[in-house]
């Protein structure tokens, strides 16, 4: 009988066992009526199952499946029997795990052993909106994201959202986006940013084909307009006016053609008005505008997108000395570093500011910095081709840290590992990936990126961010952990290239993976490291010669007996069945030795050989027993009648014993065993 256990209870923790020797749990499910059990585990809502395979070994042809379910209550196939490794922790994504288990037709059982606890469940991490940012507190039920958006993008949805308890916590709405509106109207601005609308997806993906913008400056102060960005298509057009009214003084107008101010314009008065006319909005084309209000007889603040400046006068009056520097991974363009406010009448910048753009490639030699995808923050490019060269120190290496990776389907982020004339690829990239981090094994290392020059069919990624740092030369691959139930050895001291460690389990247990590693030219290690399973099975002990057997398991499991037959014209010496033993510690062995099949014929001969043998020894004591007989016979009836007249000492032999010459019972102790004798006379 095949008894099945588990104890579905609220405990924390619990184990679930199924093993064939098995006569008694909480509750019991009877196998061998059943072709196969399902345990269903249910906890409290917010709240999930969290399983570890303390055991597992069954037999061919059984199954065992861990089972889960979404938060529409639909199944998920966690792991099964082929997958299942001792020490896996399995977790159900909702409040609710099941086991699932089938026996084979022939009856044959295996073992294993789970065990379960409960966890607490969590929210996913809320993706951050493009052009925003989140904030998380907690992903537990309770918790709360909050969301916001880069200058002069406008929140689209719920500025904070609550981790909902559920089988599965949700978020208590959509995460929301930011999106560049198309018009508006801003009452005492003081500084922000007009950008061009954000392309519509679907069906209204032509709106948004005209737009206008009004701003007011507070009493008294004028307006400054920087163009940090202006890519119009052949068919679009920006108007800047110096005023609300129809008739007010034209600042800018892409129509007319003429050099771009990117050095800005300035109003007259305290209100601009922008307007931007488009076929259609997208990505590729459009502006950014940033605006911020000055006093008269001042210059206005300057302003460095991705940089800072330092300034001689807080006030910005004539004379102030402004310097600019941009962040890493920046590089100034379109402007001098240094600037000065000049005209005591009406004062201005003597230069435009510049602008900080991230790079499309370089030669990168400092002991740290920042690779950022072109154009950083904003989209990168079409058809873009960059390639970052980075070297360190001879007795140095590059450390990699790739902190964000988003890019098409169609993109490609290679890193290269070596000088142009040894190089190795580390990792070929498309598409979005996970922090990570890498190493190189020489001096030199390459990043290059190359986008779709058409970029139709996958559209476009937000970029990418990588920090890399100058570290220490490490020659030796990382030291490998000890296994449990087993030991390890090592060839070299120093764990360097070609360096091997090699397993070896203890007396009981098997070496899972392989058993020699070696460390490789890139200083990993040439496989995972194993570990080791205890033995559940004795070795194959053989076939007995002249005879058939009969297993009760082919994989010779603990238990597992062997039944012996002779075959015709032979007899079986020895036992009939062996059985597969599990001891601790130490391997299973068989209860007994094989037994041994004799040919049938040499068996009667060597019993009649013995027939004959106890036939003499019966003829001797039969002879001993006359010879006995006689002299008793001689003794008792003959003794007083000697024809010899021989004088007899004692006529009556005990006579002569007295009662106080009677033994008294003594006792006899031999070694450790004490006995008593009774003897009378």
């Amino acid at each position: 009988t095949l008894w099945y256990h588990q104890h579905l209870n609220t405990s924390p923790t619990t184990d679930l066992t199924k093993s064939k020797n098995s006569k008694a749990s909480a509750c019991k499910i009877n196998c061998s009526a059943l072709s196969s059990a399902v345990s269903s585990l249910t906890v409290y809502t917010g709240y999930g199952v969290e399983l570890q395979v303390k055991s597992v070994n069954l037999s061919e042809g059984e199954q065992l499946s861990i089972r889960g379910a979404d938060e529409r209550g639909a199944l998920l196939v966690l792991a099964n029997h082929t997958l299942l490794v001792e020490g896996q922790v399995i977790r159900s994504p909702t409040n609710t795990l099941s086991v699932y288990y089938r026996s084979t037709p022939e009856g044959s059982m295996g073992i294993f052993q789970l065990h379960y606890q409960i966890f607490r469940l969590s929210c996913s991490l809320p993706k951050r909106p493009h052009f925003g940012e989140v904030s998380v507190l907690d992903l537990l039920p309770g918790g709360t994201a909050r969301f916001h958006c880069h200058m002069g993008y406008h929140l689209q949805g719920e500025t904070l959202l609550t981790c909902l308890n559920a089988s599965l916590p949700v978020w208590s709405g959509k995460v929301p986006s930011c999106r560049a509106l198309c018009g508006g109207t801003v009452k005492n601005a003081t500084v922000g940013r007009v950008l061009s609308p954000s392309p519509h997806h679907g069906p209204n993906a032509t709106q948004d084909r005209s737009c206008s913008w009004s701003l007011e400056a507070p009493k008294d102060q004028r307006l400054h307009l920087h163009l940090e960005r202006l890519a119009l298509g052949p068919t679009d057009r920006l108007v800047l006016w110096s005023g609300l009214d129809a008739g007010s003084v034209v600042l800018f107008d892409s129509g007319r053609g003429g050099q771009i101010p990117f050095e800005g314009v300035i109003s007259e008065g305290p209100a601009v008005r922008i307007q931007f006319i488009t076929d259609q909005p997208n990505h590729n084309t459009g502006f950014n505008i940033r605006y911020e209000a000055f006093e008269r007889g001042h210059c206005y603040e300057p302003y460095l997108q991705n940089g800072n400046f330092t300034t001689s006068d807080l006030l910005y009056g004539v004379g102030a000395v402004v310097q600019f520097t941009c962040d890493p991974g920046h590089a100034l363009e379109q402007g001098p570093p240094v600037i000065e406010c000049i005209s005591a009448r009406d004062p201005y910048w003597n230069d435009t500011e510049p602008l900080c753009k991230a790079q499309c490639g370089g030669d990168l030699t400092g002991p740290g910095g920042v690779i950022l995808s072109p154009n950083w923050p904003e989209w990168y490019g079409e058809g873009e081709d960059c390639s970052w060269r980075i070297h360190v120190g001879e007795d140095k290496r590059v450390l990699l840290d790739v902190q964000l990776l988003n890019i098409s389907d169609s993109d490609m982020l290679t890193i290269t590992d070596g000088d142009e004339v040894t190089t190795r690829i580390l990792g070929r990239y498309v598409g979005g990936s996970s922090p990570f981090k890498l190493s190189s094994t020489t001096p030199d290392l390459t990043v290059t990126f190359h986008s779709d020059p058409a970029g139709l069919v996958f559209g476009k990624g937000e970029g990418f961010i990588i920090n890399y740092m100058e570290v220490s030369r490490n020659d030796s691959c990382a030291d490998l952990p000890e296994i449990q139930n087993g030991w390890k050895t090592i060839s070299h001291i120093a764990l360097v290239r070609g360096a091997r460690i090699t397993y070896q389990c203890d007396p009981g247990y098997d070496l899972v993976g392989r058993e020699t590693l070696t460390c490789q030219l890139d200083l990993s290690w040439s496989s995972q490291p194993p570990f080791c399973e205890k033995i559940m099975y004795c070795s194959d002990p053989g076939h007995v010669e002249h005879s058939t057997r009969s297993l009760s398991d082919p994989k010779l499991l603990v238990g597992t007996t062997i039944q012996y037959s002779c075959n015709p014209g032979f007899i079986l010496q020895g036992g009939a069945t062996i059985t597969c033993y599990g001891r601790e510690p130490g391997t299973p062995v068989w209860t007994s030795r094989l037994p041994h099949c004799v040919f049938a014929e040499a068996t009667a001969g060597s019993t009649l050989d013995g027939g004959n043998v106890a036939l003499a020894i019966f003829i001797l004591v039969l002879l001993l027993s006359v010879l006995l007989g006689g002299a008793y016979v001689y003794v008792t009836r003959c003794r007083y009648h000697s024809n010899l007249r021989l004088p007899l000492i004692y006529p009556h032999p005990y006579r002569q014993i007295t009662v106080e010459t009677e033994f008294d019972n003594p006792l006899y102790e031999t070694g450790g065993d004490t006995r008593e004798y009774e003897v009378s006379i």
